[in-house]
């Protein structure tokens, strides 16, 4: 199985930055600040301090990126695991107290691990919702009360356990979590049709920087605005989302396509670019080119595409709009939404619901990725550069996911997620290298994705140059790692 689809969709909840006076910080005198701040008793049950035996196995459990889980990463003071929303108010008011950093995390998907280590010799907590997993789904009014620490899996089988007629527009990783992922836009199959995630979140229940509890009502119109795609830890302490549900037929269409050199795959990829965008909003095409994945060198092409509706329809469409891929009725395969959901997974179709919400079918691998935005089509010369940059790797791919339909119908300032009409495309660079690789290796691998982000550089978008915040890429500025609450 090709491990890179895996990482097209994550990421996690970073940084609560809390600036105030500065006490000294013991362990028990931290714990008897969150007691006196809530009515729960034994609350030392749910905080795992250094030398707590189960320290490092709660610190790696949803680590995606393995990079930052070497003996000299910076770990956290303790790991909070709470499980009641006052002790979420508690957290804040106490690190505001002490002057410590806040680490949010949910699923632990970040791209660069900010939601459970820290950039800076500031002392700082990890607040894991490992017990904010609860998913309630409304059929008759199409929605869905989801906490932060539920994964995208999580909402997919709930929704599908009550209904085949509805479905929610995300990525098509089940592990991500809901928090991270959805507070940053959201980008997944259903985007052509409906919309990134947070274009379709009715509600939002945070802390902010007081410890108060909002929805939004009480929040007000800038903040619920900001916390639906700029990233909500920015502003406070998600704890749940209302999410409007959207409307999938009983039988989808999906294919899978691979193409070589030999198969003409630049000359197919060139294509797709002319049209993938244009599409109808029925029609979602994702392109992935990587390395082999039989460990030879070279490179291919995948073409991963999800038609709402039959088999003959899509055909129909295909054989119109793009038949140079050459797909034909033995590549379509009809199934139902929530299946398409497994495939897009890389979960046999036919499994049960039940491996949707399976977490330690999480990746772990050591990676980096960078992401852009093609605002304009590539000539040949940047697409000869991305082919023959995979040759030079072990382990690597390039992703472009199409936009255009209701994405470009959406205004850009709707939600602090920009990427709206006139990209043409999202592009994610991603390198992956073994757990045992030595330093050595970690140099060449990130040495060459930064190279292959700067030759790209005449041929993407531009002044600003875009990238998705969900896809958190420090070399754009390690400021990006200090969101800052200001008391």
């Amino acid at each position: 199985m090709p491990f890179f689809f895996f990482f097209l969709k994550k990421v996690d909840k970073p940084l609560l930055y809390l600036t105030t006076t500065c006490h000294s910080f013991s362990t028990e005198e931290f714990l008897q600040c969150l007691q006196s701040k809530t009515s729960t008793n034994n609350l030392s049950q749910l905080l795992y301090f250094p030398n707590t035996t189960s320290y490092s196995s709660i610190l790696t459990s949803t680590v995606s990126n393995t990079r930052f889980t070497t003996p000299q990463t910076p770990k956290p003071l303790l790991i909070f695991t709470p499980s009641h929303e006052s002790h979420v108010q508690a957290s804040v008011l106490c690190c505001k107290y002490y002057g410590l950093s806040l680490r949010v995390r949910s699923g632990g998907h970040d791209f660069e691990g900010l939601s459970f280590h820290s950039l800076e010799n500031r002392p700082f907590i990890i607040l894991d919702f490992i017990n904010f997993q609860s998913v309630n789904v409304d059929v008759k009014h199409s929605t869905a009360l989801v906490e932060v620490g539920a994964t995208m899996g999580d909402v997919y089988y709930h929704i599908a356990k009550q209904t085949t007629t509805l479905g929610f527009p995300a990525g098509s990783c089940p592990t991500v979590g809901v928090g991270g992922h959805i507070s940053g836009g959201g980008v997944g199959t259903l985007a052509r049709k409906y919309g990134v995630a947070a274009d379709n979140v009715l509600d939002v229940r945070l802390v902010d920087v007081h410890g108060r509890i909002l929805d939004k009502d009480s929040m007000g119109e800038d903040l619920f605005w900001a916390v639906r795609g700029g990233g909500a830890a920015s502003f406070g302490v998600v704890l749940s989302l209302k999410l409007r549900l959207i409307p999938v037929p009983q039988t989808v269409t999906v294919f899978r396509i691979t193409k070589s050199l030999e198969d003409g795959a630049i000359d197919i990829i060139d294509k797709w670019q002319h049209v993938a965008h244009d599409l109808s909003e029925d029609l979602f095409i994702g392109t992935v080119i990587q390395t082999l994945s039989n460990g030879s060198k070279g490179a291919e092409v995948i073409f991963s595409g999800l038609y709402l509706g039959r088999s003959y329809k899509a055909l129909e469409m295909m054989n119109s709009s793009f038949p140079e891929l050459g797909v034909g009725v033995k590549d379509l395969k009809e199934m139902s939404w929530i299946q398409s959901v497994m495939s897009f997974g890389f979960y046999p179709v036919d499994s049960p619901l039940e491996i949707l919400t399976d977490r330690s079918l999480q990746p772990k691998v050591n990676f980096k990725a960078k992401s852009d935005y093609a605002v304009n089509l590539l000539p040949r010369a940047a697409l000869n550069i991305l082919w023959d940059s995979l040759l030079q790797v072990e382990a690597a791919s390039i992703s472009f996911e199409p936009y255009g339909g209701k994405m470009a119908k959406i205004p850009e300032f709707q939600i602090p997620f920009p990427h709206r009409k006139g990209s043409l495309f999202s592009i994610l660079y991603v390198v992956a290298w073994g757990s045992d690789s030595g330093a050595e290796e970690a140099e060449k691998n990130l040495n060459w994705i930064r190279n292959l982000y700067d030759q790209m550089n005449p041929y993407v978008s531009q002044n600003p140059r875009g990238a998705y915040l969900n896809y958190r890429d420090l070399d754009l500025g390690r400021n990006e790692g200090r969101n800052r609450l200001i008391d």
